[in-house]
């Protein structure tokens, strides 16, 4: 094992996929002059030239529509979107395009690419920089969403994305960029659409992914000091969902909490728990709960920042209020 960050995870999984297939390509504003502006991109452009790293003009809707035509043609281009927030300037493409045609023509040609959406609350990035849009994209067919919490998860699902013959969005949260990890140093890859097992318990699930998964992590620590054992499960894909992992561990703890930054309404964890109802609603001792966003903008004031806030002492609260 090697100890890298999250971005240099990225990086690695982008140079070792474009030196493994030809067909790989990534753009977007600024990440062959830039490196991007997480620098999750540094070096490719010397690495692989500007015609394989290409910015573009400040043009969400160019940079996807030229991906889906690259991607028809055969190649497996990933595109950049700069911040998640910006994938509405282009969500005809996406909902209507890049996940409709491998259907709509009969199967004819897969649509093989993956949209990098850096998301989530930073300091003061206020309303229309910092949001989680995940849910958005888990209601469309068509489509696969991946979320990482960790180096060695944002490395190999980013790889697993890559090679995909669908379209996958790739959420990777904004402070997420700088933490440090444990990542193998032989090659892997994780596969999508399966849940991982943190860390097992008796008392109470507690489902989560990206950012807060790491708070939950902090929670549950908290927790196993009152007694209150925690099984964690991290999604890292929302879209599909591992409902067997998920339903699994309820039939063992007999109660659901699931935790997310998103907006508490329509949010990932209200899918979960629908699930959870309609297939395991005899093995619940209490109530679902969830922990989300309250349904209001990010503000960008300190003091309502911090309480809009999801944290390991909110998290720990509505599992002890289960109890």
């Amino acid at each position: 094992m090697k100890t890298i960050t999250f971005s240099q995870a990225t990086l690695e999984a982008m140079q070792e996929e474009m030196a493994r297939d030809e067909r790989v390509f990534v753009m977007g504003e600024d990440i062959a002059r830039q490196g991007g502006i997480f620098g999750q991109f540094k070096g490719l452009p010397a690495q692989f030239g500007t015609g394989r790293v290409m910015d573009t003009p400040i043009s969400e809707t160019a940079i996807v529509g030229a991906c889906i035509g690259a991607a028809l043609a055969g190649m497996r281009p990933v595109a950049d979107m700069h911040f998640a927030d910006f994938a509405g300037v282009c969500f005809d493409e996406i909902y209507n395009q890049m996940a409709k045609i491998y259907y709509m023509f009969g199967g004819q040609k897969p649509v093989s690419m993956v949209l990098r959406a850096p998301d989530g609350l930073v300091n003061q990035a206020a309303a229309q920089h910092s949001q989680s849009l995940e849910a958005f994209f888990c209601h469309i067919p068509g489509l696969k969403v991946v979320i990482p919490s960790n180096p060695a998860d944002a490395k190999g699902l980013l790889k697993a994305a890559i090679r995909d013959d669908n379209p996958v969005i790739y959420f990777e949260h904004k402070a997420l960029f700088s933490m440090k990890g444990e990542v193998p140093e032989e090659e892997y890859v994780t596969p999508i659409g399966k849940a991982k097992v943190v860390r097992e318990g008796k008392d109470v699930t507690l489902v989560s992914y990206s950012m807060t998964m790491n708070l939950a992590v902090k929670a549950a620590d908290m927790l196993e000091k009152e007694g209150i054992s925690v099984e964690l499960i991290d999604l890292r894909t929302i879209s599909p969902i591992d409902k067997e992992t998920i339903l699994n561990s309820v039939a063992k703890t007999s109660r659901l909490a699931i935790a997310h930054e998103a907006v508490k309404q329509g949010g990932v964890g209200a899918e979960i728990s629908a699930i959870v109802a309609e297939e395991a609603i005899d093995c619940l001792d209490a109530p679902i709960v969830r922990v989300g966003a309250p349904f209001t903008p990010v503000p960008f004031a300190r003091p309502l920042e911090q309480a809009y806030r999801i944290t390991p002492d909110k998290i720990a609260a509505a599992v002890r209020g289960m109890m």
